[in-house]
């Protein structure tokens, strides 16, 4: 059966179709939709995990008893699922793992850009990259038959242009997985000094026979062209940039394997050509490697390291003939960032910047409190780590200075942050901004929300409790739509001679139960033009004609512009839902 598929809905299918039991992630963009398709099919347990090194642990505990597994993460959460990575190269697997990592070229949604092939040389690990919807299905099917066989787990890179963009698949039936039951085995799977450096060798070997079989798979393929003055290595969307910049003119070698990559092939290859190219985003790894081998090409120097490629960009490198193409940007409206109309953020930054508090920001939509008017975070670096820096701010003579961090990101890695301030008593506020769902990917549900991937009811972290559980006596909640409440409780805690935490509660606006009150209006014979209610930049007000003006198709209701205006101008028109 042949449909139009989303590149993750269609990696999602094969990891079904290869007989998957057990999926555990944290969502992160581009690689989210993976797991919440997968939740989809019952033959699967899914689960959020509270972030990316617990999901690989409990992939890795569903291998060892036995089930086929799977996570996923963006690039920056393979980050934090680094520590169990590189040991589980070491032990191995018993059923198949595959560990899917989405990079994100150009930063759509991402704090950097970095390139995770580096992470499969360095742990010692097969990668594969696909280049379109069907690729992702075949060769997520094929990662596990590869771990199984190799005794290792398989990454599988995609990037934000496969993920989501949409190619036609063919799919098949879900196939049931070859039994593994778990057996003792001490010496492969407790990984003290005396056992992994046994282990060590074992970890090169299967590279060997990893890099013989790469030389080949049909993962790596050929295609021949009728001008061999120029030969094109490349991969992943890039394949498909080249194949509508280039058509069949040159011979391209097209690999699926990145890693390890096949030397003999590589060689053959460079030496059926008078020029070769290799064409890569990001970082030269293929490049690097073939110079490694002692292959003469071009790569970098033509296309640079940052960002994303494209058809019209090789095909000027290359010095092609091609049409202009659609160049998008230049005749649009720049739309910048900002908070949705209703964010329950937006009040309790309003009150940060009116204070004018050093505000350590963390990753999550309320990243854009640093953008204008707002302008209330100075600091963003990783997951949970405003929290962390807080402290050392603060231990360091820093004055004013608070955290922020949001209740997935808190459950995610803010605790251990949060438990460095209580055991070594910094003087530290950290505000947790509780809206009540994962906002930043989608809405996913996360450990505070009492709800699992499939919205069925599962276990809720008290906040309160936990925060009190760790040592703080200052915990207490506000309402972010509540200026004064939130300016109050500021100002105490950070008058306070202890550390505190202030946990911001509302419901993200757009989730689907969030009932909104009317639209407000603008009495124009009291509005005076002062433009103070602009200073909370909601995308619902603007200035017509001098005075504010109001977009009811926006407008939640939620009055904080209200609390703003000192002359009266804002009511709700007497209308009611």
């Amino acid at each position: 059966m042949k449909q139009l598929m989303q590149g993750n809905t269609a990696a999602a299918r094969g990891i079904y179709e290869a007989g998957c039991c057990f999926a555990s992630s944290y969502p992160g963009t581009p690689s989210t939709e993976i797991t919440e398709e997968l939740a989809k099919y019952d033959d699967i347990y899914s689960e959020w995990a509270p972030n990316e090194k617990v999901a690989m642990e409990a992939a890795f505990g569903a291998s060892l008893a036995g089930k086929r597994s799977f996570c996923g993460m963006k690039h920056v959460g393979l980050n934090v699922a680094a520590d169990p990575l590189f040991t589980v190269s070491y032990t191995g697997i018993n059923a198949g793992m595959v560990i899917c990592v989405a990079d994100d070229a150009g930063m759509h949604s991402s704090q950097n850009e970095q390139d995770s092939r580096h992470y499969a040389r360095a742990a010692k690990l097969p990668m594969l990259e696909p280049s379109d919807s069907q690729e992702a299905l075949d060769f997520f099917r094929r990662a596990y038959d590869l771990s199984e066989e190799y005794d290792s787990p398989v990454i599988l890179k995609m990037c934000t242009r496969i993920a989501h963009s949409q190619s036609v698949v063919g799919t098949g039936e879900r196939v049931p997985a070859p039994e593994h039951p778990y057996t003792k085995n001490i010496a492969k799977y407790v990984m003290m000094p005396g056992n992994a450096i046994r282990r060590h060798p074992i970890v090169e070997e299967r590279m060997r026979k990893l890099q013989a079989f790469a030389e080949t798979s049909d993962l790596n393929r050929t295609e021949q062209g009728s001008d061999d003055s120029l030969g094109i290595i490349t991969s992943s969307t890039c394949y498909q940039y080249v194949k509508e910049a280039c058509g069949d003119t040159f011979p391209i070698l097209k690999l699926g394997m990145v890693w390890p990559l096949p030397d003999e092939k590589l060689k053959a290859f460079a030496q059926s050509v008078k020029r070769l190219v290799i064409v890569e985003e990001l970082d030269g790894f293929i490049e690097g490697y073939c110079r490694e081998i002692g292959i003469e090409c071009e790569g970098k120097s033509l296309f640079g390291l940052l960002g994303e490629l494209s058809p019209n960009v090789i095909a000027e490198k290359l010095g092609l003939a091609h049409g202009e193409g659609l160049k998008l940007g230049e005749s649009l409206p720049a739309r910048p960032p900002m908070m949705c109309a209703g964010c329950p953020h937006r009040g309790i930054f309003y009150t940060l910047n009116k204070l004018k508090c050093t505000v350590l920001g963390d990753i999550g939509c309320y990243t854009l409190g640093a953008v204008a008017p707002l302008s209330a975070m100075e600091m963003t670096l990783c997951m949970g780590a405003s929290v962390s820096a807080v402290h050392g701010f603060n231990k360091a003579g820093g004055k004013n200075a608070v955290a922020v961090i949001g209740d997935s990101t808190f459950m995610h890695s803010g605790m251990t942050g949060l438990a460095n301030i209580a055991y070594n008593q910094s003087k530290s506020t950290v505000i947790i901004l509780d809206n009540s769902i994962t906002g930043m990917t989608g809405h996913q549900q996360n450990p505070t929300t009492g709800y699992n991937i499939k919205g069925d009811p599962a276990g809720k972290i008290d906040l309160e409790a936990l925060c009190r559980a760790m040592g703080f006596r200052r915990v207490r909640v506000v309402d972010p739509y509540n200026l004064k409440e939130c300016e109050d409780a500021l100002r105490e805690e950070l008058a306070a001679d202890e550390s505190s935490v202030i946990i911001s509660r509302r419901p993200c606006a757009l989730l689907k139960y969030v009932k909104h009150k009317p639209a407000l209006h603008v009495d124009t014979a009291k509005c005076v033009g002062c433009k103070s209610c602009m200073k909370i930049g909601c995308p619902a007000l603007s200035m017509k004609e001098g005075k504010a003006h109001v977009d009811a198709t926006l407008c939640v209701g939620c009055g904080v512009c209200t609390q703003m205006c000192r002359f009266g101008a804002f009511d709700d028109g007497g209308k009611e839902e």
